[in-house]
């Protein structure tokens, strides 16, 4: 069964899910990088841009996902490198310090709450969030367009798009479009009807939603929404 709640490190959450009933999980794109634990290993999930189907192996697995475009500053990756991946904290960090941090987290009663320490304690010698990145991720996700986001923020196209890279591991489109994909399955799953669900969202309409889905998730709208 899957729980999460908020961390004490700001913008982040802290999830776990216990053994799998069976089948496999579904990670959705969401715009985070996420710290994992995973059998005893510390492993690092870059940005999403589709869905991403876990295994089934047994035991608890527990993550602390950052908000987006926090989590390059805090491991010193930019997120482009990591696309799409899961790849070994030992793989990023000196092995000597990704273990001391591994120890640290089985250390603990419950992975998730061990997770989180660790997350905190590398976010204490992190320099702080780049403020003008919050500002992008709050205008796209509120369902502002790309151009008039990039001359409010006074920043070039280009300049834009590389910097979206490093932080977000895609361009401003690309993250706005899944930022548009989270705001409309969290309408979806309150019960709003499909065709709303589309307009309050900003897609064009409800085919649009549709195809943006199945893009995106690998299934439709509604068998996302199945319990």
């Amino acid at each position: 069964m899957y729980a999460e709640r908020v961390s004490l490190l700001a913008g982040a959450v802290v999830w776990r899910v216990g053994p799998p009933r069976g089948g496999q999980g579904r990670v959705l794109p969401d715009g985070c990088m996420d710290l994992l634990w995973d059998d005893g290993a510390l492993l690092v999930a870059g940005p999403d841009t589709r869905a991403h189907l876990t295994g089934d192996a047994p035991g608890v697995r527990a993550g602390v996902r950052f908000a987006p475009g926090t989590a390059p500053g805090l491991l010193g990756v930019p997120a482009h490198e990591l696309r799409d991946r899961r790849v070994a904290l030992a793989d990023l960090w000196p092995a000597t310090a990704a273990r001391r941090l591994a120890a640290e987290a089985a250390a603990a009663r419950d992975p998730a709450d061990g997770l989180e320490a660790v997350a905190l304690r590398i976010a204490a010698d992190a320099p702080a969030p780049d403020p003008l990145l919050t500002r992008l991720v709050g205008a796209l996700d509120a369902g502002r367009p790309v151009a008039a986001t990039a001359d409010e923020l006074g920043l070039g196209a280009r300049q834009l798009h590389r910097r979206s890279l490093a932080a977000f591991g895609y361009g401003p489109k690309t993250l706005g479009r899944v930022l548009r994909l989270q705001r409309a399955l969290r309408l979806a799953r309150a019960g709003t009807p499909f065709a709303r669900t589309a307009a309050e969202s900003g897609f064009a309409d409800q085919a649009h939603l549709a195809r943006d889905v199945r893009e995106l998730t690998g299934l439709p709208l509604r068998d996302l929404l199945a319990p």
